[in-house]
């Protein structure tokens, strides 16, 4: 605070550090594959499909993904062919179709909201865990999979 008239003096680091929690979530059984990487660009969603195609081997993959650059990067799709994910597109503007971001959602406001961060490193860790502490029931029902309503039921 200042007095009426003075202007304040706010210090400004200028430094942005920012993780990014890439995550898919098997609707069927629940499980979680995650991923914290620095950036969001298309060489780490190439890491992160490498991730999910080695922790489902022999599944027929099918990601639901929304329409971020990273994603629709002509490198990214091809490789998700070659490695055997078939890619399906979210509509725009549907946050409310896409399954993690519910799941985002109700973590970060358990996990990061109204808490001091320690380090960016350590939220992005603190979240994670959280996530893999859930059952896989919860994280369906978190994410909104058990719902009656919910767009890919059985």
């Amino acid at each position: 605070y200042s007095r009426v008239g003075e202007q304040r003096s706010i210090p400004i680091t200028g430094s942005r550090a920012k993780r990014i929690v890439h995550g898919a979530l098997n609707i069927y059984t629940g499980d979680l594959a995650l991923l914290i990487t620095h950036h969001w660009d298309q060489y780490s969603h190439r890491a992160f499909l490498k991730m999910v195609r080695s922790q489902w081997r022999g599944w027929a993959i099918v990601l639901i993904q929304d329409r971020g650059a990273p994603h629709k990067a002509v490198a990214s799709q091809s490789y998700a062919a070659q490695i055997g994910i078939e890619v399906r597109w979210l509509p725009r503007a549907t946050p409310e179709l896409n399954a993690m971001d519910h799941l985002w959602r109700h973590s970060k406001a358990v996990t990061l909201a109204n808490c001091p961060i320690r380090s960016i490193d350590a939220s992005a860790m603190a979240f994670c865990e959280y996530l893999i502490a859930l059952s896989p029931t919860e994280r369906l029902c978190q994410a909104g999979a058990l719902s009656e309503d919910f767009w890919l039921a059985r």
